[in-house]
């Protein structure tokens, strides 16, 4: 795609996209998400380096070599698998069990990327760091071109009872209003 990973398009971008701009590439992921589950498919590489954007800006999800089909919305993989720990929900780094769930978890890890235009989730932390501080209950920050109710969809992400992609787009709808009709 023209513009290329969205990891790189954010970076090389970095205070020239505006806040609905950032918004409406979270929304067209959120989409994408929304039809995979629908599908029954559970992505587990969720992140903006496996994004593509095009020259209209819009943003496609790609990356599917971890990619699994699934009946019951459950994939348990092989202990020893190399999975994106900073990425990646309590419930794959201590049981290894994928689901929709985890790919919601990942989302929100995605919107952090997307608003603060390309920062590396954790960064200063080690994967076993960030696995004992997930662990405990420690989240990301709100990013500074995150409002607060940006933040509330994405935090929404990181809990046990997590919203499915389907209500979450409707958050992401409701908060791309709020944000252009009253600047929330």
């Amino acid at each position: 795609m023209e513009n290329g990973c969205l990891l790189n398009y954010l970076r090389q971008r970095q205070g020239r996209l505006n806040k609905e701009m950032l918004l409406s590439m979270c929304q067209d992921v959120c989409e994408g998400m929304e039809y995979l589950e629908r599908n029954r498919f559970i992505h587990r590489d969720l992140a903006a380096r496996n994004c593509l954007v095009n020259a209209k800006n819009i943003v496609k999800i790609s990356d599917f070599g971890m990619t699994r089909y699934v009946l019951d919305d459950e994939y348990i993989s092989s202990s020893g698998a190399k999975f994106p720990v900073k990425w990646s929900s309590p419930e794959v780094f201590h049981f290894n069990k994928y689901s929709s769930k985890s790919d919601v978890w990942s989302f929100g890890v995605l919107m952090w990327e997307v608003f603060t235009e390309g920062k590396m989730p954790f960064e200063n932390k080690s994967n076993s760091e960030v696995v004992h501080e997930i662990s405990e209950g420690y989240r990301l920050y709100q990013p500074y071109l995150a409002s607060l109710t940006v933040y509330k969809v994405m935090y929404s992400c990181w809990h046990e009872l997590c919203p499915s992609f389907p209500h979450l787009l409707s958050n992401v709808y409701l908060t791309a209003y709020k944000i252009s009709a009253l600047g929330v």
